[in-house]
């Protein structure tokens, strides 16, 4: 005998014009502001590497957090994609809602503990009808994030100018959702269609997969993803090259770099580790990447253990860049362009 479910019927939605919000578009950096200064010395590889993997047909993937966009880069991101330095974009669940509440009413982010307290939290109207967005995409066959995408670049929002998705969708860059259920407050609602919303993040994610297939000389990204950036990469890197030694091929000569706020020091260790080792505060050069034993809770931290040290241990680079989102994305857009200025 099945289980008693919630009935969301009995749940009342209201509209956004209710919620405050604790941003709005003046978070947003316009391309030609003094950014806050950032530097590190992979920039420069960093930016000359995407430049080179552009011009052979290489991907240039950016995975991120939905904190990125609160950060205040969409725009940044936008020209990234519109100079061909990005190919494809991979956000968790999170990061469409913002994307669509700052195309539809310049605004987004509701505070968790106010609203969490009155039942509220997510229940909005507006916000909600993004399910139909996804569900009618799945039934046209489109992916999660081109379905959300057309929708704001074809539809009456006011400030799709910065939204990443609708950019995504005007240049045919492919921009993927991979979402777990009942991690977005879109799964609260009374219209979402689980089987929908499965199918769609499906596809991406192997649409996503398919741009892995041409990592090889290509540039891997992540941004402020902890879980989902290197869990979704990993499993796509598995399948890419699984085909690939079928092939004759190889997918392993590629640059891969982590932008992130955790500190996870900067002192070289040489050697091998054990478990029995200690690891010492300050780990590693940037250049240079150790995988802590399991009895250091570092080891947990999937960035670290699965982009900056598997996936490239047999012919790869790795770096990691520790700052603020806000200053990080500009810096390598800045590095990029600069690559493509010095190029012949």
């Amino acid at each position: 005998m099945p289980f008693p479910i919630f009935d969301r019927s009995r749940l009342r939605i209201q509209p956004l014009a209710q919620r405050q919000n604790d941003l709005d578009l003046s978070v947003l950096l316009p391309l030609d502001a003094e950014p806050p200064a950032y530097d590190h010395a992979a920039l420069p590889t960093l930016g000359r590497r995407l430049v080179e993997a552009r011009r052979a047909g290489r991907s240039r993937i950016l995975l991120m957090g939905a904190h990125v966009l609160r950060a205040g880069v969409a725009r940044h991101l936008i020209d990234l994609m519109e100079r061909g330095l990005i190919d494809h974009i991979a956000l968790n669940g999170a990061g469409p809602i913002h994307d669509w509440e700052f195309a539809l009413i310049g605004a987004s982010t509701e505070s968790v503990a106010r609203y969490i307290q009155t039942g509220e939290f997510g229940l909005w109207e507006e916000t909600g009808r993004m399910n139909d967005v996804i569900r009618d995409g799945a039934r046209d066959g489109l992916g999660f994030g081109e379905a959300v995408g057309r929708a704001i670049l074809d539809g009456p929002f006011p400030h799709k100018d910065v939204s990443v998705l609708a950019g995504a969708a005007r240049l045919g860059v492919p921009a993927t959702v991979h979402v777990g259920v009942g991690y977005d407050i879109l799964h609260e609602h009374p219209n979402c269609d689980g089987a929908a919303l499965g199918a769609a993040s499906y596809r991406d994610f192997l649409i996503f997969t398919q741009t892995v297939t041409r990592l090889e000389g290509g540039v891997l990204l992540n941004f402020g993803s902890a879980v989902m950036g290197p869990e979704v990469y990993l499993k796509a890197l598995a399948m890419a090259r699984n085909v690939a030694h079928q092939e004759g091929r190889a997918v392993r000569n590629f640059t891969t770099a982590v932008f992130d706020l955790v500190p996870l020091g900067s002192k070289k260790v040489s050697g091998t580790l054990s478990s029995d080792d200690k690891v010492p505060d300050t780990f590693f050069e940037p250049d240079t990447f150790f995988e802590p034993p399991k009895t250091d809770p570092r080891y947990y931290y999937r960035p670290w253990k699965t982009i900056l040290v598997r996936t490239v241990a047999d012919g790869g680079e790795s770096f990691y860049l520790q700052g603020d989102h806000r200053a990080t994305v500009p810096a390598l857009r800045r590095a990029a362009l600069a690559a493509e200025g010095g190029a012949a």
